[in-house]
């Protein structure tokens, strides 16, 4: 597997398949963007973030191109964390380790070039799928939002969950 940045023309038609129905839009974006999704609509809310939050769109892909994943990083340069959202894999490949492959490399580009000390996401509660995927590179629950997003007559709950960089961590303790 490997990742690159996003390229709307050659990539949206991808991510218009796996977002099929609104419970996983809503699980995927908060209804950040209207469902359903559009390349004009996607582009222009990764415009705003990009101005906004500094995040820059990548895609994960097979060795032979083909793309099964996307997600969006920034770094906040004041505490020196990366940010991840809008993870997402394609739905024909997930419970099959797509997910943490692609996350895991999305965690060595957090580390080895943002040189973040830590990287954030944020996960609601009713997706236990990917609350395990996170688990299962690392990532610890930090904080839980109870009932902060209402999809249909549901309430949500929103997890924020961390990973530190442990080398960063190691190199910290050996410099004092």
């Amino acid at each position: 597997m490997r990742i690159r940045p996003y390229i709307a023309d050659k990539d949206f038609e991808y991510l218009e398949k796996w977002i099929d129905n609104e419970r996983i839009h809503a699980l995927w974006c908060a209804n950040r963007i209207p469902y359903p999704i559009t390349k004009n609509t996607l582009q222009r809310i990764l415009d705003k973030n990009a101005v906004e939050w500094t995040d820059s769109a990548y895609v994960a892909t097979e060795d032979n191109g083909t793309v099964v994943g996307f997600f969006c990083y920034s770094v906040n340069l004041e505490n020196n964390t990366g940010f991840l959202k809008f993870v997402i894999v394609d739905n024909r490949k997930r419970g099959r380790g797509y997910g943490s492959e692609m996350l895991r490399l999305a965690l060595q580009y957090a580390f080895a070039i943002t040189k973040a000390d830590a990287v954030q996401l944020n996960v609601f509660s009713e997706n236990p799928a990917a609350m395990r995927c996170y688990e299962s590179i690392g990532f610890v629950p930090r904080t839980t939002d109870k009932d902060v997003f209402s999809f249909n007559s549901e309430m949500w709950s929103r997890c924020n969950m961390i990973v530190r960089d442990h080398k960063t961590e190691t190199e910290r303790t050996e410099i004092k």
